[in-house]
């Protein structure tokens, strides 16, 4: 609630999101607003430091008001008739499915069969990865008879490169792994069930007690049953196996019992709890022990996990590990092929396959398939699929056109060939911005200079083909005409002043050329371990390459913000005005910032605060200490000394020079004095 009264008061999500992760849980569920104000004072010091009162009062109003119409993902009812004679039915329109209008305690209560139904993109995923190593390496691989102690996995949780493993890839989990050093499955089912609301308080003992911590079982009938998980109760059906043991319970009424324990139903509590006493009397447990047993159990029946559920998602955990491990880039090759429209996994999984060692070769026209496609020794054909303003059917067509015949010349070639079926003026556009062409023609602006040319040429040459033999006695005279048409191609794109400045892929990052001149104006980087644990404000200066940036705007319709994948920089509207002519596509920008630890975001995030923009030669005349020039013998030194007096400063900002030389026999240095040259 506190999040949607915030976005409609146009409030930080960093600041709601913060507000609500206060808010404590009982029995897996949030308390209210007024009992979770008394519980957790930050609450209310948030609220006073931000001045949110306005969003407590309203979201304290629509308090546990029905919020709107929810639907289970994968939920199935099965009646024994038809669903209308047990359940009203909603259904959004004609083509929808119907839903069942009781929630999910009273479709039990009437008596219909309720079933979850899980789709995972990890299946698919793992199957993907299987066919990629077949035609890779020639493998035959079935992740289900791999073996379960294969410590080369075991060493991707202990690294926590966890990134596109199967319920390891959050910032948590991966903290967790890296304190853990998990070395068998048993542990990987445990941490599926402890990382969630409730039992993630228990992580620190359980990886404590992992590595040798002395503890006590709260029973000595109850090792057996504890001791895979350090005496710490995790699953569902650890409550209803000391039920059984304790309590003299048959396996259906600890289920019963259970289920009473997660609904919190006073009645029935009192009653299961005379019942547990009593079985508990007859194993000679006195009343005061058993009902710390059986307090010990309802507070971990509340959010406890199935096991059998938790060791389905810990074996597709290990397999997608396993697979991560023993083929990095036919795995990862099918894991970003699975996120061909999300460009932010999409770089978030670059990043990781460049830190794990493997090379992506650029997509090309000739080479490239509408997935990734992995190439033996740890390399990774980029997708066409993954070029923004391509589509699954241009690429299947320019694939078919490649397979029929051959690979393609030119760009004449590719649209005569290709067809205008499935290819526009603008997929055309994205593949050569994306870099597709640059194995024929590494001359982008030719290309884009020439496009309604090609295909102008492509529809003139279906159209002659489709009329027969009509023109068949002028074929010499058409050939020259096309052979003109390439020329003309060609001329215009040498003569052509445009330059395109799209890059795809990280690796033609416009700031690599000015890198190593950069990194002396603006020593800091963000991501360095200095930088992510400083908490008071600091000021420094970074760099970053600005790349077709968005800029947001505050409530007074001031621009505040400009930002480019997850690098978000804030500046006040006055400065912005001052930096807005700078931020151009590929604009190499140093910036003087304010940073400080985002209190908001979590993690290790970084709040920055930009108090000035600079371009880059803007922050060489004002940080440049010195002009360094290498000579030799051929250069016109005249020339150098009137270019030199042109643009020297007055003395006040006198920039020091200096000049090496070097010939066959000799070299120097030589430092001109202020009043000099």
């Amino acid at each position: 609630m506190i999040r949607d009264v915030g976005r409609v008061l146009e409030l930080p999500f960093t600041l709601c999101d913060k507000l609500s992760k206060l808010i404590p849980l009982e029995a897996n569920k949030p308390l209210g607003l007024d009992d979770a104000m008394k519980a957790e004072p930050q609450i209310q010091e948030l609220i006073e430091a931000e001045e949110a009162d306005e969003l407590i009062t309203l979201a304290k109003k629509l308090e546990d008001l029905t919020r709107g119409l929810g639907m289970h993902a994968g939920g199935v009812l099965i009646a024994p008739g038809k669903i209308s004679d047990y359940s009203p039915v909603y259904q959004a329109d004609e083509s929808a499915s119907p839903v069942s209008m009781y929630d999910k305690g009273d479709v039990e209560d009437v008596g219909l069969v309720k079933f979850d139904f899980l789709g995972l993109r990890n299946l698919t995923i793992i199957e993907m990865a299987q066919n990629n190593i077949k035609n890779t390496t020639g493998d035959i691989v079935d992740v289900g008879k791999i073996p379960l102690d294969d410590q080369a996995a075991y060493k991707i949780f202990r690294d926590a490169n966890t990134t596109a493993v199967f319920q390891f890839e959050s910032t948590g989990m991966k903290k967790m792994l890296k304190t853990a050093h998990t070395t068998k499955f048993e542990e990987l089912i445990a941490f599926v069930s402890l990382y969630r609301p409730g039992p993630m308080d228990n992580i620190p003992d359980f990886v404590a007690r992992m590595k040798g911590q002395e503890f006590q079982y709260i029973h000595p009938l109850l090792e057996g049953i504890l001791a895979p998980t350090y005496g710490i109760m995790v699953y569902q059906e650890q409550v209803m196996q000391a039920a059984q043991i304790i309590g003299g319970y048959s396996l259906g009424g600890a289920d019963l019992l259970r289920r009473a324990m997660g609904k919190k139903k006073p009645e029935e509590m009192v009653k299961h709890r005379e019942i547990f006493a009593e079985g508990a009397a007859k194993q000679g447990i006195s009343r005061e022990k058993s009902d710390e047993i059986f307090n010990y159990m309802e507070k971990f029946a509340g959010y406890g996990f199935n096991k059998s559920h938790a060791a389905a998602y810990a074996l597709i955990s290990y397999q997608t590990a396993w697979l991560k491990a023993h083929y990095p880039a036919e795995f990862m090759a099918a894991t970003m092929s699975s996120e061909l429209d999300n460009t932010d996994q999409l770089k978030h999984f670059y990043d990781d396959c460049r830190a794990n060692g493997i090379e992506f070769l650029p997509p090309d026209i000739n080479e490239s398939d509408y997935r990734f496609t992995p190439y033996p020794n740890m390399k990774i054909r980029y997708a066409l699929g993954a070029i923004k303003g391509t589509g699954e059917a241009a690429v299947e067509s320019i694939i078919a056109a490649r397979q029929s015949g051959g690979k393609f010349t030119g760009l004449l070639d590719f649209c005569e060939r290709v067809g205008k079926e499935h290819m526009n003026r603008r997929t055309l556009e994205a593949l050569i911005r994306g870099g597709a062409f640059d194995s024929i023609e590494p001359n982008r602006a030719m290309l884009l200079a020439n496009i309604d040319l090609a295909m102008n040429n492509a529809d003139q040459k279906a159209a002659n083909a489709n009329q027969g033999g009509t023109f068949r006695h002028d074929g010499r005279r058409h050939r020259t005409g096309a052979a003109h048409r390439r020329a003309h191609v060609e001329r215009i794109g040498k003569n052509s002043p445009k330059k395109n400045r799209h890059r795809l892929l990280p690796v033609r990052h416009p700031f690599g050329p000015y890198a190593q001149e950069v990194r002396q104006i603006a020593p800091t980087k963000l991501g360095s371990s200095e930088t992510a644990r400083q908490r008071a404000p600091r000021r420094i200066r970074y760099r970053r390459a600005h790349h077709d940036g968005q800029t947001r705007q505050n409530r007074l319709r001031q621009p505040r913000r400009f930002e480019r994948d997850r690098l978000k920089s804030w500046s006040a509207a006055r400065r912005w005005k001052n930096c807005a002519d700078y931020l151009k596509s590929d604009q190499v920008l140093i910036i003087e910032s304010k940073v400080s630890r985002d209190d908001y975001g979590g993690g290790d995030g970084l709040r920055i605060m930009a108090n000035q923009v600079m371009t880059l030669q803007m922050a060489r005349e004002r940080y440049a200490r010195s002009l360094s020039l290498a000579l030799a013998p051929g250069h016109d030194i005249e020339r150098l000394a009137a270019i030199l007096t042109a643009h020297r400063l007055p003395d006040t900002s006198h920039i020091p020079l200096q000049l090496s030389y070097s010939n066959d026999k000799a070299s120097g240095r030589f430092q001109c004095r202020r009043n000099g040259w």
